[in-house]
Order: C-alpha cells, then structure tokens, then sequence
C-alpha cells in the first residue's frame, strides 16, 4: 500500500475524503473570471513585468504574464467575439489613424 492509502485508511483521517474544506477547487472555480474591459491587461506591456534573478539571486528568465494566464480568464460571454466584431473594430482603428487631407485652392 502506497502512503496516501494507509494514510486515508487509518480511521483517524477517514473524514478527509469526506469533507468539502478538502476537496480540490474545480478547474472552471479556479480562475478569477473577467469581462472585456480588462482584457487588455493580458497583452498590454504597462501588466508586464519581467523577471531577470528570482528572491535567491539566481538568474531565471520569467514574465508575470503566465502568472495572469494562469489565475484569470475572460468570462465566456465577452471571450467569444466574432470575426466581425474584431475586424469592425480594426478597421475603426484603421480610420482614426489615418489623417484627413484638405485640398489646396
């Protein structure tokens, strides 16, 4: 018997498999869910930090950006844009940037 079973078989810690305050949070609970306003966090450079020596002093090369990835998602609602919807939104893009050109008289 492995340690985890003989440690779930022993009467002492039975209620563990039991109780709720021990069970694993669901992967759809997981993640912190968030709308479209705040999408751009996950590819602006303002929420990018990047890490060149951990809290030991050795050199790692790390992003905060999995971290995000990893503890927030877009809820399902606003995640699902069309392909419409974001080339209508290039294109408005596209429009703004683009100067308007008064003729000479």
């Amino acid at each position: 018997m492995s340690l985890q079973e003989e440690i779930l078989s022993d009467a002492r810690f039975s209620r563990i498999t039991r109780d709720p305050r021990f069970w694993e949070m669901p992967e759809k609970e997981r993640k912190v869910k968030i709308d479209k306003r705040f999408r751009a966090m996950f590819h602006d450079k303002k929420f990018k930090l990047k890490y060149t020596v951990d809290k030991r002093g050795r050199p790692v090369n790390y992003a905060n950006t999995e971290d995000l990835r990893k503890f927030y998602a877009l809820s399902e609602s606003d995640s699902d844009l069309s392909d419409n919807d974001s080339k209508e939104i290039k294109e408005k893009k596209k429009k703004k940037a683009k100067p308007k050109r008064k003729a000479n008289s």
